[in-house]
Formats: C-alpha cells, sequence, structure tokens
C-alpha cells in the first residue's frame, strides 16, 4: 500500500521559516513528479511548487516565488519545501502529492492535482502575527 507522510507543520511565527517533509513507503516515486498543494481556512486547494522527477525542473505558485522551494532526495523517497518569510495567509494544511502516469519521466512538473495519483492526508501550518 503506497502512502505519503507529511511532516514539520506548526505554529511559526509571521517572518519565520518552517521546512515541511513528505515520505513514501509502500513504492518509489523515484521516476514520477511530485509536489506540494495546500488548503487554507474557507478557501479552495490551491498550488504550491512541484518538481520533476529528476530534480531539474521545478514550478511555483506565482505568490510564492523567491520565498518557497521544493526539494526531494530519492534515497531518502522524501520531498521537501522550505518555506521562509511566511505570511499569515500562507496558513494552510500542506499535502504533498506524487505518483500518476503523467508525471512519469516528465521534464515539465505538473501543477495540475489531477494528475497525482497519491495524496497524504496534509499537515497544518499556522502563522501567528
Amino acid at each position: 500500500q503506497v502512502q505519503l507522510v507529511e511532516s514539520g507543520g506548526g505554529l511559526v511565527q509571521a517572518g519565520g521559516s518552517l521546512r515541511l517533509s513528505c515520505t513514501a513507503s509502500g513504492d518509489t516515486f523515484r521516476w514520477h513528479g511530485m509536489a506540494w498543494f495546500r488548503h487554507g481556512p474557507g478557501k479552495e486547494r490551491d498550488f504550491v511548487a512541484a518538481i520533476s522527477w529528476d530534480s531539474r525542473n521545478t514550478d511555483y505558485a506565482d505568490s510564492l516565488k523567491g520565498r518557497f522551494t521544493i526539494s526531494r532526495d530519492d534515497a531518502k523517497n522524501t520531498v521537501y519545501l522550505q518555506m521562509n518569510s511566511l505570511k499569515p495567509e500562507d496558513a494552510a494544511v500542506y499535502h504533498c502529492a506524487g505518483g500518476g502516469a503523467k508525471t512519469y519521466l516528465r521534464s515539465s512538473p505538473s501543477t495540475n492535482p489531477d494528475e497525482y495519483d497519491y495524496w497524504g492526508q496534509g499537515t497544518q501550518v499556522t502563522i501567528s502575527s
């Protein structure tokens, strides 16, 4: 059974940093793209960041460029999201996603949630002002 488990969320002051981790078990996503999405209170699910299978290409939501960085360590079957200069509007449940036939060996990271087969339960990020 494939599972994605996120960790690293918590309470942080505005302007602070957090690093989220997402570890896969039951299978490897070595040949697939991975991504982060978030679901804020009263908001739709939003794309955050994505990374290609070989880490050569990344993509970010426009409003997050320069503050968030996605990376992956395939030896650990883990994808990371480094979040800096956090703002109150970044508060959300952050979900990682992976797998999916359309992300297999694809050079351009997918920003489309429908193209990912597996999702984690999410980790809560709370920002205090």
